[in-house]
């Protein structure tokens, strides 16, 4: 992918929010290798309940800029992926996860009855309660993150993006009235034109507590 070599730790340290790209484009075996990356992101039950789409097309980065509200990164990255979260996956065929799991000796076939049964009453749970979007936009997310480290790593810029209309972002991507598919997140994907310093965070001091919210951590 890259002879260039970062930490994780390096990675979540570096990497910064770019809104505005050069035009060269994302090499195939680079963009094939982050994808690849982001698809290993953990997902609750492992029901692998996202989707990437990856757009390049002039036309379709354009219809993603004007969901956007004519915000400059789909316009000018060269890739622009949208992560859709599938709140209805658990209902369909999960065979060919449980056969991929007993292949790699992962689970056994106790393991994976129980398993079915248990990930079936839990996601029926959640539909009963209205959480099935939450839970998938949430796997969604993750993988997302995943995408932006192996993207820093491989030198390259990205933009979590908000602010878009979420019925503009279907019909651009071809999922117009699917009531059972959400777009977790826009993530801008190419060569950096800008650098952006660190603009800082609080320290975990402020922002991170011990057993209870708002009670003072102690080390050691």
């Amino acid at each position: 992918m890259t002879n260039r070599t970062l930490s994780v730790a390096d990675a979540i340290r570096t990497r910064r929010t770019i809104r505005h790209y050069r035009p060269e484009p994302v090499a195939d075996a680079v963009l094939d290798e982050l994808l690849e990356l982001a698809v290993e992101a953990p997902s609750s039950w492992n029901l692998q309940d996202r989707s990437v789409v990856v757009v390049r097309s002039e036309e379709g980065r354009g219809a993603l800029a004007r969901a956007a509200g004519g915000q400059p990164q789909p316009q000018e990255a060269p890739v622009v992926l949208v992560f859709v979260a599938e709140s209805e996956a658990w209902r369909g065929d999960r065979t060919d996860i449980y056969q991929q799991a007993r292949e790699v000796g992962a689970w056994n076939e106790e393991f994976v009855a129980g398993f079915a049964a248990e990930s079936l009453a839990f996601q029926q749970g959640l539909a009963a309660r209205g959480l099935l979007r939450e839970y998938a936009v949430k796997d969604a997310v993750i993988a997302a993150t995943y995408m932006m480290l192996a993207a820093t790593e491989a030198g390259l810029a990205s933009s979590p993006m908000n602010g878009w209309d979420e019925v503009e972002v279907k019909k651009a991507i071809g999922i117009d009235g699917r009531d059972d598919l959400a777009i977790a997140l826009l993530l801008a994907l190419g060569h950096p034109a800008e650098q952006r310093p660190h603009p800082g965070r609080r320290s975990a001091d402020r922002n991170v507590f011990g057993e209870v919210y708002g009670r003072g951590r102690e080390l050691g």
